[in-house]
């Protein structure tokens, strides 16, 4: 059996990163001799086998033709006479189109290594076009290697621009452009993905919501930075560095909805952006299928990230309706995530980058207090209904207030 590593196996191998899986790719065998080899088969639209014993996957080496728009209209060929080389031709950057034979020897027919030197994400064909989920991914190899340096190839993006003005992008299915954005925001530079996708017209059609926000004025003192846009991108490459959670690094993305919703007559002023944004928000998780974790933080942060900003300003029933809101007074809080995503808010303004955020522990001591009261004398009163869960607010209202009594005198 002719077999040979690929792709991101080869690229990560090369730049010295760990390799999280391994593809190969098969010459010179069908189907029928895969299986009778131990092979598992479990490609729908192509051969791909499951080895018997590593269950790493191997693909059958193939050639793809373009039959219908989209990503899945192609007729895949895939014999014994089909070329490494070929198989190698249809893929999408040069990094990625690269082999690796068994004794370590790299097969590089279109450039890759050259252009993995060089930090450059090239196409290897023209075929590129043929595929709207390339685009996607050239965004997010960005998001992941952007620390590096790495740059898109001018004519790469010029054929990604011609895909988006060929209507190629709206092809693209929810589930597939859901899969990519979540695994762009746990790059390890998220911003790269929108800004590599707004270079060449796709954002605006991907994510209108993220692309409208460029443009948009924000108050100088509390944002030098301007632009909305610019901020959210540093919000949520903030949000990167301080969560692994993908709940997190959405709401970060998405907590800016309502400003470019913000009546320009107004500007730079965005009071109740907050709540004006909602409704753009359900729409952007309704069609992109989000699930419901990242529906609920993301609408938490939106309506009251301000909060976390002034909490300082509130009063004790302000304070504990607010945890109540967050879910702080149960096991499923949304507490600290919400307070990671006000934090990454914060830092991510040009300047405020290491700027401490004290509200944190202020609210985080302040839920503790109030969970911590005891409510034996409620439970044990005549108190029914709506009652009761006044009768507890009340204490946890006094308990708030003397914690922030004690707060201040230890600040002073």
């Amino acid at each position: 059996m002719k077999k040979y590593l690929v792709g991101g196996a080869v690229r990560d191998t090369l730049l010295g990163y760990p390799v999280k899986e391994r593809d190969w790719v098969v010459v010179g065998e069908t189907p029928e001799s895969m299986i009778a080899q131990g092979f598992r088969p479990v490609g729908k639209d192509f051969p791909v086998f499951l080895h018997p014993e590593t269950h790493e996957e191997y693909a059958l080496a193939r050639t793809e033709r373009k039959t219908a728009p989209g990503y899945k209209g192609f007729n895949v060929h895939a014999t014994p006479d089909v070329t490494l080389e070929q198989d190698l031709q249809r893929r999408d950057l040069t990094i990625n189109a690269m082999a690796m034979t068994e004794s370590g020897e790299i097969i590089d027919p279109y450039g890759g290594q050259k252009d993995l030197q060089q930090r450059v994400f090239r196409h290897v064909s023209p075929a590129f076009v043929e595929d709207p989920v390339r685009i996607l991914r050239v965004a997010r190899f960005a998001a992941r290697y952007a620390h590096l340096g790495f740059t898109l190839a001018a004519e790469t993006r010029d054929l990604m621009q011609q895909m988006v003005d060929a209507g190629e992008v709206d092809h693209l299915v929810a589930e597939r452009v859901w899969a990519e954005l979540i695994k762009a925001l746990m790059e390890k530079t998220p911003s790269a993905f929108f800004y590599t996708l707004r270079d060449c017209g796709a954002l605006k059609v991907i994510f209108p919501e993220i692309d409208c926000l460029f443009g948009i004025p924000q108050p100088a003192k509390y944002h030098p930075e301007i632009d909305t846009g610019v901020h959210v991108m540093m919000v949520i490459d903030q949000a990167a560095q301080l969560s692994g959670k993908a709940e997190v690094r959405f709401a970060a993305l998405v907590h800016d909805l309502g400003k470019a919703l913000t009546d320009p007559a107004k500007w730079p002023s965005h009071h109740g952006h907050e709540t004006l944004g909602l409704p753009a928000l359900k729409t952007l998780c309704q069609r992109l299928k989000a699930p419901n974790s990242f529906k609920v933080l993301a609408m938490v942060v939106m309506q009251y990230h301000g909060y976390c900003h002034r909490v300082f300003e509130l009063k004790a029933s302000t304070l504990v309706d607010l945890l109540q809101k967050l879910g702080a007074f149960k096991q499923n809080s949304a507490l600290d995530d919400y307070l990671v995503t006000c934090e990454a808010d914060i830092r991510g303004r040009a300047g405020f980058e290491r700027r401490d955020y004290p509200q944190v522990q202020y609210l985080k001591q302040a839920a503790e207090a109030a969970a911590n009261v005891d409510i034996s004398s409620v439970m044990a009163s005549d108190v029914q209904g709506k009652q009761i869960a006044e009768a507890i607010r009340q204490l946890r209202i006094t308990a708030v207030k003397r914690f922030i009594r004690s707060w201040r005198t230890k600040s002073e």
